[in-house]
């Protein structure tokens, strides 16, 4: 893949804006981990809620590593910037519902994840999804050499959530987030692990 020539203050103020959207999700999802330490008693520990977290939070620091692609954009129009702030909100906001700012309504988070499942596993569909989209944004010579393995992990992906709206096995939850999380750790250090 050959480096293209970029128009820095194009990119620059693209990624300052994307930066403090990410730095608004990073932090919900670290203050929500550390209610666990602060209050160990009142936040009970879900294992699939964690897991997705953890996702979240690797998902999150790999969506501003490979924005860096970006770059390789010659002509920004208004539609693709756009997205690509659209994008990074989605990121924030499926934070925010992980994380809500009031749990009174719910006994736990379990309870709490259950409730909302549909929306969280809607949410990362749609991130899945957009994630096609905006490597597509990039130019066809970085999707094509992400490889069809990428593009098959995506849409199988994208299934399996969709599925997950309406399965409340715990064991299906346990298997997907640990899926998804292992699959996630396989795409970055198979394609992303030096910046291109």
């Amino acid at each position: 893949m050959d480096r293209l020539p970029i128009n820095l203050a194009e990119f620059a103020h693209i990624r300052i804006i994307i930066g403090m959207v990410i730095g608004l999700g990073v932090a919900r999802l670290l203050n929500g981990l550390a209610r666990y330490v602060q209050h160990p008693r009142q936040e009970e520990i879900y294992s699939v809620h964690l897991g997705w977290s953890l996702f979240m939070l690797l998902s999150v620091v790999h969506f501003w590593w490979f924005e860096f692609a970006l770059g390789r954009i010659q002509v920004w129009t208004f539609e693709s910037y756009f997205f690509v702030i659209a994008f990074a909100a989605l990121y924030f906001f499926i934070t925010a519902v992980l994380y809500p700012d009031k749990m009174e309504e719910y006994a736990n988070y379990k309870d709490y994840f259950y409730a909302r499942k549909t929306w969280i596993y809607g949410l990362l569909a749609l991130m899945f999804s957009l994630d096609i989209v905006d490597s597509r944004l990039k130019g066809i010579d970085y999707f094509n050499d992400l490889g069809t393995a990428y593009l098959v992990r995506q849409i199988l992906i994208i299934v399996l959530l969709l599925a997950a709206t309406r399965i409340r096995h715990t064991v299906y939850h346990i298997g997907l987030v640990s899926v998804v999380l292992l699959s996630q750790i396989w795409l970055i250090t198979s394609n992303f692990s030096v910046l291109k």
